[in-house]
């Protein structure tokens, strides 16, 4: 900012006036400074980390956040704080590291000998370490050994295996982060907004708080648990309507129509956050952007209402992150996704063919990097983290050695048998099979 007074305290105080035009609802005409730092201060206010995060990491964070609010004064501190956010990550795994271990780690060299290495920080571990020849640690729950080189692409591996780090989604934008923070380190000059300030402070907290066991109500990249309310859907086959509400407000509904119905619990904050493919519902298979799970159905209104009223079904939280879906390949057609749970209950008709274990945050991605393994496509691995998709795929085989492998992934595989019912918009923008070569 350029300013003609003679006073270098004043021009110091002085409003930046780009910044002034980031308001609550995007880019459009000045606020007033006071409003601007209010709206500011709200911002960075909401970002805060857990009790127990490691002084050291806390103070900088802190750092960044009275650099942030500064920005309102001189734009170009935005920039400076984006790129010490990237640059923190690295001391925030560090930190995580050092406290995990708890001042010992035992690590091994080429050779096979090892060596326990007792430290006071993180510097005292790696000082120690990086003098051994390509030395290894033990990682996750399997403790097997793995190399381990200290810088951010170890650590953040360290991280994922250790269970500190999760979500599919997430780790290609770790890697991402990972590029951004060695572009900072080496780049050149650039301007960010502050927007993208903020963003990359919200990022820092949730990856932080993550790494220290606790999720983010809300959160972009490690979501706490959200809601799953009980909700009835319906739909007229004849008009084609469909619709959905809270179960509990059935009795005040007065269509006149014939509407069939089936109670589910599922994520419904009308206004706030809705599962986008609600209407898209299907008991057998998994089409809804968050978990769904069957309650009773179908039936008519009134059945529905004697059924809620006699069981008293509660909600419940579910966890988006890091599901495990089996899919089903069979003459030359890709079926959709299914929890265990129901895949174990199927006939043994509906039993045969090619199937696969697979983690992710979602369905959609599951079904595409299917398609993609069996239509060939380039870079999409049948086994292993997919460079390509966000996704997994823990095995293969027929459904008893997925089932196998699910159960041993932590999920329940005890048969749910679930009727054959979806809603008139599941079957016309969910097929229940595709062709593999098409």
């Amino acid at each position: 900012m350029t300013t003609t007074t003679n006073d270098p305290l004043a021009a110091l105080q002085a409003v930046d006036p780009g910044v002034l035009n980031f308001t609550p609802f995007g880019l459009g005409g000045a606020m007033r400074p006071e409003d601007a730092a209010d709206f500011q201060h709200r911002l960075i206010s909401n970002l805060v980390l857990a009790d127990d995060v490691a002084p050291t990491t806390r103070q900088k964070f802190e750092q960044l956040c009275a650099g942030y609010a500064q920005g309102l004064l001189c734009y170009g501190l935005f920039t400076l704080v984006a790129d010490a956010a990237k640059l923190t990550l690295e001391q925030a795994l560090r930190d995580r590291f050092a406290a995990h271990h708890n001042g010992t780690v035992t690590a091994r060299n080429a050779s096979g000998s090892e060596r326990q290495i007792d430290y006071a920080n993180y510097a005292d571990f790696h000082d120690q370490y990086r003098k051994l020849r390509r030395p290894e640690i033990r990682m996750g729950s399997s403790n097997t050994w793995t190399p381990f080189n200290g810088m951010l692409d170890g650590l953040l591996t360290w991280a994922r295996r250790e269970g500190l780090l999760r979500g599919q989604r997430n780790r290609g934008i770790e890697r991402a982060k990972k590029a951004l923070r060695n572009l900072t380190a080496h780049g050149m000059f650039h301007l960010v907004s502050p927007v993208d300030a903020y963003r990359d402070l919200s990022d820092l907290a949730e990856i932080i708080n993550h790494l220290w066991g606790h999720s983010t109500p809300g959160g972009r990249l490690y979501p706490a648990p959200i809601t799953r309310d009980v909700v009835a859907i319906g739909w007229n086959t004849a008009t084609g309507s469909i619709r959905a509400c809270h179960a509990a407000q059935l009795p005040d509904q007065r269509e006149e129509d014939e509407f069939t119905f089936v109670v589910v619990r599922a994520v419904f904050w009308p206004g706030e956050r809705e599962d986008p493919h609600l209407m898209e519902y299907d008991a057998r298979n998994a089409t809804t952007h968050y978990p769904a799970q069957y309650l009773w159905g179908p039936g008519s209104r009134a059945q529905a209402i004697a059924w809620f009223e006699r069981e008293a079904p509660e909600p419940d939280s579910c966890d988006s992150l890091d599901q495990v879906f089996v899919i089903r390949v069979h003459d030359d057609r890709i079926h959709l996704p299914m929890y265990p749970g129901v895949a174990a209950a199927l006939q043994p008709p509906e039993q045969q063919g090619t199937w696969y274990a697979v983690r992710a945050d979602g369905p959609t991605g599951v079904f595409a990097h299917t398609r993609a393994v069996a239509t060939g496509a380039d870079g999409h691995v049948r086994s292993g983290e997919c460079g390509q998709c966000p996704v997994e795929t823990i095995a293969s085989g027929d459904l008893g050695t997925v089932l196998l492998a699910a159960r041993a992934a932590g999920v329940d595989i005890s048969p749910v048998a679930v009727p054959d019912v979806r809603t008139p918009f599941a079957e016309v923008m969910a097929p229940r099979s595709v062709v593999a070569s098409r």
